[in-house]
């Protein structure tokens, strides 16, 4: 990755959980918040920042909506990734105690993870348009019957103390977050490599299980495959996928080849190091 000082766009208010993720990544960084995924690819397209920290997917959750859409527009390389355990506090302004919380205000899906602790003190969820975002409105409403659901981070950030902390029903919850550049960075052929691309599969019958056969005969480990319509279309359907290996790999580049054979695109959107939370995680 990167070395030296630099500046990191993520989406999001500061102490989002992108904020939080571009810290413990890359501290050498200057994070930048965008107000949107697409707005922190720009970021970096334009020139104003050197990385872009995206969110991918969550454990609970499955994958963020629209981003495996912006990865191959992007024209941005992927060159790392890092995984975000998500602790959720409730905040509240300084004096605020949660017998007092009447409400709690949070992005919806956080709202969705803190079922279990919130039903209980009939706290009612007040949609917010982002965890941080929740956090700074709620330090500025300074309204002691109003918390929010947010990262440890973004109650330093916005001064709000802990009522409650790590509140999240779900207690393995991660984020997946990958680092994109403006260029591929150089990697090594080895152990612990990660590839990541996606495809189009051509119109015949049996396609992706023809080009699948490739992966499984040359002994390569797909760990990922999903699927998503391109432009509204019912019959374009593309393919994101990630296996475990380099690209340059005898195995992995003839897995590659035999794919190229049953696709209409075929484009390699990084190959990086693997984090080691998937070793720790298993």
């Amino acid at each position: 990755m990167a070395k030296g000082k630099g500046r990191i766009s993520y989406q999001g208010e500061p102490g989002a959980y992108g904020h939080q993720a571009c810290v413990e990544a890359l501290p050498e960084h200057e994070p930048v918040p965008a107000a949107t995924f697409e707005g922190a690819i720009d970021l970096v397209r334009q020139g104003e920042c050197d990385l872009a920290m995206i969110a991918v997917e969550n454990s609970t959750y499955g994958r963020v909506a629209d981003v495996h859409q912006l990865l191959p527009e992007s024209g941005l390389h992927i060159i790392g990734e890092h995984f975000v355990r998500v602790h959720i506090n409730l905040l509240g302004v300084p004096g605020a105690r949660i017998e007092g919380v009447t409400r709690a205000m949070s992005h919806p899906v956080l709202l969705g993870q803190c079922r279990g602790f919130l039903r209980p003190l009939k706290i009612e969820r007040i949609a917010g348009y982002d965890t941080a975002g929740s956090a700074k409105y709620v330090k500025a409403v300074n309204d002691l019957t109003l918390a929010a659901l947010a990262s440890p981070l973004a109650g330093d950030i916005h001064g709000l103390d802990v009522l409650a902390a790590e509140i999240e029903d779900n207690k393995n919850n991660t984020t997946r977050f990958l680092i994109m550049a403006p260029e591929p960075q150089p990697i090594a052929q080895g152990e612990g490599i990660m590839t990541s691309f996606v495809f189009k599969v051509r119109n015949i019958p049996a396609a992706l299980y023809k080009a699948m056969g490739g992966f499984a005969t040359n002994g390569v480990n797909m760990v990922k495959l999903e699927s998503y319509m391109v432009d509204g279309s019912f019959t374009a359907t593309q393919f994101f996928a990630e296996v475990e290996g380099h690209a340059e790999d005898p195995a992995v580049a003839r897995a590659l080849e035999e794919l190229g054979y049953f696709t209409t695109e075929l484009t390699i959107l990084g190959i990086y190091p693997a984090n080691e939370y998937r070793h720790l995680s298993n």
